[in-house]
């Protein structure tokens, strides 16, 4: 990939059939596969002669040497033995790659009988040809699981056909995204003990284990992923061992077989027989391997690659021993190798494999001391990298990674998974654009369950924002990851003879909210039937939602990045305490309030066209001027900012994470540390109190980089509890006293750091899901049991935990409910009842996470944290996925109802893409929800639930976006006006 030459898109207009391959993309792409299959068809020859030569050898040879004393047939018996010698032998020569004439196929292997052929009419194509910069205005037709031609297509080969047809409107299609990192099917959803296959604990070299071998078919995941338009993906095993184990690539269709295997792309021969046929090039396999943190379990970075090295040398030493014996059957040394058979260890087949060119390594390795080690591996031991995944230092060390042997790998990242490991820190989310500019293929990726695969376009969108290409973000998750495992002749490609792969999606794909309207694999329709009567894209009829968004200029922020290994100063470039203009604004929402300011009241002024742009002054951190008329005021200011069409909108706030209570997430020493849950062990004596109630505000950590990144995005407030996030951490049942900051502050005793020191009370009820790894987790009646006895005065209100209780229970603190199941959340408003009618008080209860409230829509407060549900758990499982599986999100349906709701977020690293969440919330719900509203749902909804109404209010923060909207890619943070600190900050 030609990666520094970044390529005006081509636009092929209705290109005829047969004159469209006059790109370059034939040759680099199409001829690839047809160099390979030359070259394995001239190998075959060379050993078919030396098999016969050999056979006809060891016939005479042994017809001689024993016709006296040998009957007839054993002497046809050795020679079938040496015949399958000589088969084994010529095989370690054959290269992987598609069987001769895979081009001129007519038929897919996977295509089912009753698969009618569709023809899509009026499309623009992007076929992932000429580096991913074509463009065809046509038709594309598929027939039995292939794609049969693109561009104008002669009617003679749909004619006399029972053919569906789809008119896109000049919508996109693509071909159907490939996910290089996934755990589908062995972190099957819901979660549970007995479908959680994807790691074993059986020590750290386990190259014979075969994630086909545990892959879950009932996986709910599958069909959201393929919502997403995810068809195809490459499922690893865990990265807690150093060789996992063999990957394998599917598809995401469920078969009329319903079985793992016939989902399988290109299955190895050597899957159920260790035979493969000799007319046949090799097919690919895979391979998984880890380094770094992940794989402590097992030792230090020296035991590591101690471990690979053992294991390598191992495989090498049974490499060496086929090829002496071969060497010795092919010259006809047959007296040698007598009694002997071919030497194999079905431990370290797949090693030498590797050793032999025939199976691709993908390695999850982070940091630069990693990759480096990874990099001696592949040179010492004489193999290829196909990927390095995760890679969040790779950006630092293009040019040591370029000494791979072999070709350079494909780099293969996610765009906002930093920070939180110590080895992810410097990760950036510049990284792609980087690497690409030096000549490497970058694919994005999952890491699904980490990352819902629906939303695997999502990675490459926010890639494309922070700088990436436009044509290398599509490529990243089509073109690339399919060429990374050798598929590109039949997967991530629009072009006659691949796999009928194919999505029609409602707007660009790069835009935000993109969604697809149809997704076929195979040719076999999987989302967007015409009897589901699922509403999709409305309002995206625009001639901007057809074309990849404008996003902002990076280069500073990119630089800065590379200079200064991953941690660029995070510090305002200016402090104005006076007044600041802000010209050509054209979008205004002003925190609510009981006066107006120019003409725009509350959250009052929606964007409009070119007669809205407007000014807006602020004086001290107050915006005291809003309109036209405001020009004048602004000649006198002490800083004049242009924000091009952008926005002035209130400072978002984070709920639901762990920001300002752990520098580095899994790093314990950067934050508070482990805490004790009174249901599983006795809180310590000393504390006094059985609860172990803690407050977050004692814990608080400022400036970390979690922090200052999501205040320079626009997320200038958070809210944070003790509760986990219940995927891997949760189990106590007390999150302790929530406490609400400034993101920005540099220290806890600074004026405003601190907005309310004791926010809320926390607790977290539900079933764990196995995944969390307790060890004794109470029951769900316990839980409940525990809390009726805290809210009815159970403990002595001297304590921290009766004091709080008591005022939880008296409606004077919210009281915050981490919670999915909408089973228990019935209980918990039957316990909330109950309370009340004892004690005659209102509770302030609100549910957190919340993944099944759509079910009760009860008119009690929501916030949903993360804003995208997902089913992880049992109590998780009913979710409503929006468009275009259903017509309504859990988030309309709620606010449908007048339920008061927020958003929040899990991850830490993921805070400071929230108002993407926003802007994705109100696509969702194919615009049901307005812009006023979506700010609410970060910010004024927010402080209702928490209280905070009084402690932010008018003083809260506004934040200016330069070039377009908060709420989508157009934009950019570029100043902050406060109140509560007269002044305003310029990013």
């Amino acid at each position: 990939m030609e990666a520094k030459d970044h390529d005006i898109p081509t636009f092929v207009q209705r290109s005829a059939r047969g004159q469209r391959r006059v790109t370059s993309q034939d040759s680099a792409q199409a001829n690839a596969p047809d160099t390979a299959m030359s070259q394995s068809l001239r190998l075959r020859s060379v050993f078919l002669c030396i098999a016969l030569t050999a056979l006809t050898f060891y016939a005479s040879y042994t017809s001689s040497s024993s016709a006296s004393s040998q009957p007839k047939h054993k002497i046809q018996n050795a020679s079938s033995a040496a015949q399958e010698i000589l088969r084994q032998c010529a095989s370690r020569h054959v290269a992987p790659g598609p069987a001769p004439g895979f081009r001129d196929r007519e038929t897919s292997d996977r295509f089912e009988n009753g698969t009618r052929p569709t023809l899509i009419k009026n499309a623009t194509l992007w076929t992932g040809a000429r580096n991913g910069t074509e463009v065809v205005y046509g038709d594309i037709f598929f027939d039995k699981g292939l794609i049969r031609g693109i561009g104008d297509i002669p009617e003679v080969l749909y004619a006399n056909k029972d053919i569906y047809v789809v008119d896109a409107h000049g919508g996109w299609v693509t071909p159907g995204l490939v996910d290089l990192h996934s755990h589908l099917g062995l972190m099957s959803a819901p979660i549970t003990a007995g479908a959680l296959d994807y790691s074993s604990s059986h020590g750290p070299i386990l190259p014979w284990l075969r994630t086909i071998d545990g892959f879950n078919t009932h996986d709910a995941a599958l069909r959201i992923a393929v919502a997403g338009g995810v068809t195809s993906a490459q499922i690893v095993p865990g990265s807690e061992i150093v060789i996992g184990g063999q990957a394998f690539i599917l598809k995401l269709r469920k078969t009329s077989q319903r079985t793992p295997t016939s989902m399988l792309v290109d299955p190895p021969f050597t899957l159920n027989d260790s035979a493969p046929d000799p007319n046949l090039p090799f097919r690919w396999r895979y391979l998984w391997q880890s380094c770094g943190e992940s794989v402590r379990g097992y030792g230090n970075r020296m035991d590591t690659v101690w471990a690979l090295r053992s294991a390598y040398a191992e495989a090498r030493t049974v490499r060496d021993a086929q090829d002496a014996f071969c060497s010795k059957a092919e010259s006809g040394l047959w007296d040698e190798i007598a009694g002997q058979s071919y030497p194999e260890d079905l431990r370290w087949e797949a090693l030498v494999g590797v050793l032999r060119g025939k199976v691709k390594v993908s390695m999850q390795c982070s940091e630069a001391v990693d990759l480096d080690a990874m990099v001696r591996l592949s040179q010492e031991f004489r193999f290829p990298i196909a990927t390095v995944q995760h890679a969040h230092e790779a950006y630092l060390v293009p040019d040591m990674l370029k000494l791979t042997y072999g070709d350079a790998p494909t780099i293969a990242l996610s765009a906002d998974n930093a920070r939180s490991k110590r080895e992810t820190y410097r990760g950036s989310e510049f990284a792609s654009r980087i690497l690409v500019d030096h000549g490497f293929s970058v694919a994005l990726k999952s890491g699904h369950p980490e990352s819902n695969s629906r939303y695997l376009l999502f990675e490459a969108q926010q890639a494309h924002y922070y700088g990436l290409p436009p044509h290398l973000a599509l490529a990243s998750v089509t073109s690339v990851p399919a060429a990374a495992v050798g598929l590109l002749h039949r997967l991530g490609v629009l072009r006659e003879g691949a796999d009928a792969d194919v999505v029609l999606w409602d707007s660009h794909p790069l835009q935000l909210g993109a969604t697809p309207r149809k997704v076929w694999i195979d040719g076999i329709l999987q989302v967007g039937n015409d009897t589901d009567h699922v509403l999709i894209g409305p309002g995206k009829t625009g001639s901007a939602w057809r074309q990849p968004p404008q996003v902002p200029d990076f280069d500073a922020e990119r630089q800065a990045a590379f200079a200064h290994e991953g941690l660029p100063p995070l510090g305002s470039k200016k402090l104005v305490a006076g007044r600041v203009a802000f010209r050509n604004v054209r979008e205004v929402f002003l925190r609510e309030s009981g006066e107006t300011v120019g003409n725009a009241s509350h959250f009052g002024m929606e964007d409009g066209d070119d007669a809205g742009v407007t000014h807006v002054i602020v004086d001290r951190g107050r915006v005291s001027c809003v309109g036209p008329a405001c020009e004048g005021e602004g000649r006198n200011a002490d800083a004049v900012i242009d924000l091009h069409g952008g926005a002035i909108v209130p400072g978002m706030m984070a709920f639901g994470s762990a920001l300002g209570i752990e520098g580095i997430e899994s790093e314990p020493s950067t934050g508070d540390g482990n805490q004790f849950d009174p249901l599983i062990q006795d809180v310590r004596r000393i504390v006094g109190d059985v609860g172990g109630l803690m407050k977050v505000e004692d814990a608080l950590l400022f400036g970390t980089r979690n922090a200052l990144l999501a205040h320079r995005a626009g997320v200038t407030y958070a809210t944070t509890s003790f509760v986990k996030s219940p995927l891997f951490l949760r189990g106590k049942l007390i999150g302790g006293l929530s406490t609400t900051f400034r993101t920005g502050a540099p220290h806890a005793l600074e004026r405003t750091a601190i907005i309310k020191p004791v926010t809320a009370l926390h607790v977290s009820i539900g079933r764990v899901p196995p995944s969390s790894f307790v060890p004794h987790a109470p029951s769900l009646s316990m839980q409940i049991a525990t809390l009726r006895h805290l809210l009815l005065d159970g403990e002595d209100p001297r304590t921290p935990t009766g004091e709080w209780f008591k005022k939880a229970a008296e409606g004077t603190v919210p009281f915050v409910i981490d919670v999915s199941s909408a089973d228990i959340m019935a209980s918990l408003i039957r316990l909330k009842n109950e309370v009340e009618e004892k004690r005659g008080t209102y509770m302030r209860m609100v549910f957190s996470r919340a993944t099944e409230a759509h079910l009760l829509a009860e008119e009690i407060g929501i916030i949903l944290t993360p804003s995208r549900q997902y089913p992880w758990s049992w109590d998780d499982r009913r979710t409503l996925g929006g468009p275009p599986l259903t017509n309504s999100t859990a988030l309309a349906t709620l606010m449908k109802h007048g339920v008061t709701v927020g958003l929040g977020s899990w991850e830490v690293e993921h805070v400071r893409a929230t108002r993407f969440d926003v802007g994705l919330a109100i696509l969702e719900s194919n615009n049901w929800i307005n812009k006023r509203q979506a700010y609410e749902l970060v910010s004024s909804n927010l402080e209702k639930l928490l209280d905070l109404e009084g402690w932010i209010g008018d003083y809260g923060d506004l934040v200016a976006y330069e070039g377009g909207s908060a709420l989508d890619f157009t934009s950019k943070p570029v100043a902050i006006a406060s109140p509560a600190r007269e002044l305003v900050e310029i990013l």
